[in-house]
């Protein structure tokens, strides 16, 4: 199924994952997903107002194209996601360089 949203990956570790939630140029949203074993937990905030129907979709394309890559439907426990709505006010670093500096050095940006 195609969707007008893409989904790209931010960070990669053993154990869980960081997705941008884009319609076209504007992010839309942001997916934290955690591998426990059997069960997948995942934290989306969505940054706009989408009708249900976008929401769901990108629900759907979240367990499709991540989730079930991972581990299928028939053979995990549980999905479950806990849905906000909210907006990044900051970000902070440590890292020497400027902010802007980060997404550009970042080479495992992966788009879905």
């Amino acid at each position: 199924m195609d969707s007008k949203y893409k989904i790209t990956r931010l960070v990669r570790t053993q154990s869980s994952e960081i997705y941008l939630l884009w319609n076209g140029d504007q992010r839309v949203g942001q997916v934290d997903v955690h591998f426990a074993n059997d069960t997948i937990h995942a934290t989306v905030i969505f940054e706009t107002d989408l009708p249900i129907a976008d929401e769901e979709e990108i629900m759907a394309q979240i367990d499709d194209d991540i989730v079930s890559s991972y581990l299928p439907r028939f053979e995990r426990e549980d999905f479950v996601a806990h849905v906000f709505r909210g907006e990044e006010i900051s970000r902070y670093t440590d890292c020497s360089g400027t902010i802007d500096d980060i997404d550009e050095d970042n080479p495992e940006e992966e788009d879905l």
